[in-house]
């Protein structure tokens, strides 16, 4: 089994004779899109009506696209399948890059919240706050929503059919607002991904998943054919982590069956009073999944993860000391020392500013080309034109500040908004491919972001109204980010690094993609509406974790239309100063190679989930560190498809209890966190 392989600059690839690109067929066009038309129906069915597997639509990785990958790469291995459709290594990557593209539309906190969040408002005025009537409603532009209360009632507690003729205008502009916030941040990371995959070299860790997975064999025709991969290692990790799984699952449901408990398991409950009140609840999690992925990124990042949070732990401890109100540390969202979220949202926007910084000359060189009269080969390798990826950005962002100026905000407030959602997806997708840890969710979201240090009373009302109803498209899910918008763009880069290193043509491969993201689009908003309209939106056994966002909204009426507050001092002071250690440990990890902290280590350590994360991160650093000590980095490489093994069968675990509870039609959770 070859290992993925560094990337090379086209010219040199050119001259070394490298085998010429492929993998986007009609077969595995075809193919993909009918897919991701499958995937969509059973992300709506598994992941919003029935929040069995959280994250089949979406995740870091998708686990819906992902059996697909294994069950093809399976059936081309057993079964004359892979021969009939002639789906070699590099057609069913570009089949599992298709799906990924149109796989996060349905999921839980991007088609069914985007939907609800344009009719909660008339909701909550005609049911639980009367006074929205004369207040709020008026803000409302006309086609945010439908305005009978037939439908509106109907969305949310079941009607007979859908009334689409109210519908179309509302879907026709948010999904437009949809599209084009796509778009732009794929645009914008189409300019960046030649930077971060072939200048700057990152890993990539997720990409390996796929790229390790699948192998290709010799057919005795002739034809090659795409199979799982052979590596006697992969098939022990996939073994134990599905078994350690499986069984951990089962012992959720049947308390009797033996397992070995992977957590969470409390070792010590939370002290609501005194110092040790900072230590907070200390719980032990050994999820296979998440130990490999730390196995796979940089030592000085897995181990600045836990370091940090211990850092976290003890200026908590310090602050409640002091005379600070005892809490745990993953739940201190207060301004007040030590202030970890405000920290984490100074230490997001240092990473982007570095992350665009360190990309300066390439963006010259790509808008230098894009403005050219004559872009010649300049960018003959790239998956789109300089020139259309800086047109299709600048459109598509022009379009979104529109619509916030047709919903009444000012263009101003538009532009603000809009650059901050893209900083965000830039930032976390360049994690993402820097350390495979996309799944933490944002320390601070951009709403935050923007009043803390202008305060909430430099919003006029109708600036509030498009800030809150766009609440889905920079709000990850609660614990993780990987079923909400920002997976998008991410999908996008981990495409490019994927397609790069397997020598698929990248310019055919992205317009499927973009045709596949369309098509699931169409195809989300009739299975969504349908599916929520039968049975009403708060039926749904997803609802309740989306629903508490949604009553929030008359606090966020209130906190920013009604009592808006001036600047928060101490919360723009916290940012600062996360800004500031953030630059200081990057400077220092540049000057001195011995530096052992690494700037996204702080940030993770500001994200609440790293109570739980902490300690994977430990042992897969733990583990590198001794493997790599003691057996040098050739056994590091040869023990790589161990921890692919450990992430496909934690994967696998997640397929099959999401098949159970298609059969059986009972929800089947499997407790793992994304």
């Amino acid at each position: 089994m070859g290992r993925m392989k560094p990337d090379r600059p086209a010219s040199q690839a050119r001259r070394g004779g490298e085998r010429p690109r492929g993998g986007v067929t009609r077969a595995a066009v075809i193919t993909g899109l009918a897919l991701v038309a499958v995937v969509a129906v059973l992300g709506f069915s598994l992941d919003v009506d029935r929040y069995a597997a959280p994250r089949f639509g979406a995740g870091v990785p998708a686990s819906g696209p992902f059996a697909l990958l294994f069950l093809l790469a399976a059936a081309g291995t057993i079964l004359p399948i892979g021969r009939r459709l002639k789906l070699g290594r590099r057609e069913l990557l570009t089949v599992y890059l298709i799906v990924l593209a149109g796989a996060p539309v349905v999921s839980t906190k991007i088609m069914s919240t985007m939907l609800a969040r344009c009719t909660i408002q008339r909701y909550l005025a005609a049911t639980s706050m009367p006074p929205w009537q004369d207040s709020f409603i008026p803000l409302l532009p006309h086609w945010f929503g439908p305005t009978e209360w037939s439908a509106v009632e109907g969305f949310y507690h079941g009607a007979d059919s859908v009334p689409w003729s109210l519908w179309w205008t509302p879907l026709a502009m948010w999904c437009s607002f949809l599209v084009a916030l796509s778009v732009c941040s794929v645009c914008l990371i189409l300019l960046l991904q030649r930077q971060w995959i072939t200048h700057e070299r990152l890993t990539f860790p997720l990409a390996q998943i796929p790229l390790e997975m699948v192998a290709e064999s010799q057919a005795k025709n002739g034809r090659r054919a795409a199979r799982i991969t052979p590596a006697a290692l992969f098939w022990l990790g996939l073994a134990v982590s599905l078994g350690l799984t499986v069984f951990e699952t089962l012992r959720r449901y049947y308390p009797a069956v033996p397992a070995v408990p992977l957590g969470p398991v409390t070792v010590m409950p939370w002290q609501p009073v005194g110092p040790l009140s900072g230590l907070g609840e200390i719980d032990v999690v050994l999820w296979p999944w998440l130990i490999a992925i730390a196995y796979l990124i940089p030592r000085d990042l897995s181990f600045s993860c836990w370091f940090f949070w211990f850092v976290r732990i003890g200026l908590t401890v310090i602050a409640v000391a002091a005379g600070a109100t005892p809490q745990r540390p993953q739940s201190w969202w207060t301004p007040d020392f030590p202030a970890p979220v405000y920290q984490g949202a100074g230490a997001l926007l240092a990473i982007g500013v570095m992350a665009a910084w360190s990309a300066r000359r390439h963006l010259r060189h790509a808008i230098r080309v894009a403005f050219s009269r004559r872009p010649g080969r300049a960018d003959a390798q790239e998956p789109l034109p300089y020139r259309w990826t800086v047109l299709g950005l600048l459109l598509s962002f022009g379009w979104l500040v529109c619509f916030c100026w047709l919903a009444g905000a000012r263009v101003g407030f538009g532009i603000i908004l809009i650059l901050l959602i893209l900083v965000y997806y830039m930032t976390w997708s360049r994690l993402r491919a820097e350390t495979g840890m996309g799944f933490l969710p944002y320390p601070f979201y951009p709403h935050e972001l923007m009043v803390v240090p202008l305060g909430r009373a430099i919003l006029r009302p109708r600036d509030t109204v498009v800030l809150l109803s766009a609440h889905w498209a920079y709000v990850p899910s609660t614990g993780s980010g990987s079923n909400s918008l920002d997976v998008v763009p991410g999908n996008a880069l981990e495409s490019m690094k994927i397609a790069d290193a397997a020598g698929i043509q990248r310019r055919p491969l992205l317009l499927a993609m973009a045709a596949a993201f369309l098509l699931s689009v169409l195809i989300g908003v009739y299975v969504t509406l349908a599916g929520i309209y039968r049975q009403g939106y708060y039926a749904l056994p997803s609802a309740p974790h989306t629903l508490r966002q949604l009553h929030g909204f008359s606090w966020f009426v209130d906190e920013y239309i009604t009592n808006p507050s001036g600047v928060e001092m101490p919360g723009a002071i916290a940012v600062g100063a996360g800004m500031l250690v953030t630059f200081f440990l990057g400077a220092m990890r540049l000057r001195f190679w011995w530096w052992p902290f690494h700037p996204i280590g702080y940030l993770t350590a500001s994200t609440w989930v790293m109570y739980m994360y902490y300690m994977p991160f430990m042992v897969g650093w733990l583990a590198k560190t001794l493997v790599v000590r003691y057996g040098g980095l050739r056994l590091y490489r040869r023990s790589v498809p161990l921890a692919i093994g450990f992430i496909a069968g934690d994967l696998l675990n997640e397929i099959l209890w999401g098949a159970v509870t298609l059969i059986t039609g009972q929800p089947f959770r499997t407790g793992r966190t994304w």
